[in-house]
Formats: C-alpha cells, structure tokens, sequence
C-alpha cells in the first residue's frame, strides 16, 4: 500500500484525489482509497489538519489532491447579520468546529446546539455539504471532534485535566 507521509506543496499537480469528511481529515493517520480506486495509508505528523485543496505527497512520489466530503450538516440562518454573528459567538463558546459563510453557518449536527441556535431566533436546515470550518485564530484547529453518550457534538481538548477550583 502506498503511504503518505507529508503534504506536497500546494503548486504540485494532483494525479489523484481523496474525499475526506472533516472527522477522517482531523486523523493524522488513516486509510483511504483514492477516486481512482487505490489504497492508500495516510501517516502524517499528530495534529495535522488536513484542508479541502491540500495535496498529500505519496511514498511513490506522486501527489493526492484531499477534497472535503459532503457530509451531513445543520445551516443555520438568521433575520440579519448581527442576529447570525450572535448565534456564531454563542456556537463558538461550545468550541465546536463551525464553517462562517457570507449568510449562513455550517456545523455538524448537535441536537443540543440545534436547541440552543433554535432558541436564539436562527432557522436550521439539515442539509448535505462539503465541510471546512473555521481553522482558529492560531492557524490550526484546536477541536477534538467526537460524540458523547448524550450525542453531543465536538468537545475542545478532550483528555485534560479539569481546572482547579482555586484559579
């Protein structure tokens, strides 16, 4: 099985592609088969995040253009722009990966967070999309996506400590 273990610069041509939904594309190791039908192992360094239109340099040599999946989305609208800003702070304090587009956001469904952008005067539609959320203010996403018991959606630094209560 070829192995990728780098990504290729950006101006490198493509022979191939993968469709990855944002969970396989937050993986630093995975495998894939490439539109063309070939196998793939993905082994990058722990916490790369992989970006719709980043390339993956093979151990062959060749280049594999990533393409965010579609995958099953909530969009979220509201009555004005600041009425959607609010619901995106509010989103945002959940620490919860979140595409911010022109008009609308795009997160992964929570029926807790659907609740709560419902009771803040949005419209959620279920819809099926491509997804490639905000990276964060340093450049790299700090999002841990995974679903609890409760079916709840992406939770920050899954694994650390609670904070002391005397801070």
């Amino acid at each position: 099985m070829l192995q990728a273990l780098s990504r290729a610069p950006k101006e490198m041509k493509g022979s191939d592609s993968i469709k990855l939904t944002f969970d396989q594309r937050e993986k630093s190791r995975l495998r894939s088969t490439t539109l063309g039908g070939i196998e793939i192992g993905v082994q990058l360094k722990v916490g790369t995040l992989l970006c719709h239109g980043d390339k993956l340099l093979l151990n062959d040599g060749s280049v594999i253009e990533v393409h965010a999946a579609d995958e099953a989305l909530y969009e979220v609208r509201a009555d004005s722009l600041p009425a959607l800003a609010r619901i995106a702070y509010h989103i945002g304090n959940r620490h919860v990966p979140l595409q911010v587009n022109d008009d609308h956001l795009l997160m992964l469904p929570d029926h807790v967070l659907k609740a709560m952008v419902e009771g803040l005067g949005a419209r959620v539609t279920s819809v099926t999309r491509a997804f490639q959320p905000e990276s964060g203010a340093y450049g790299h996403s700090h999002v841990h996506h995974s679903h609890d018991d409760q079916g709840h959606g992406g939770r920050i630094h899954d694994g650390l400590a609670p904070r002391s209560q005397d801070r």
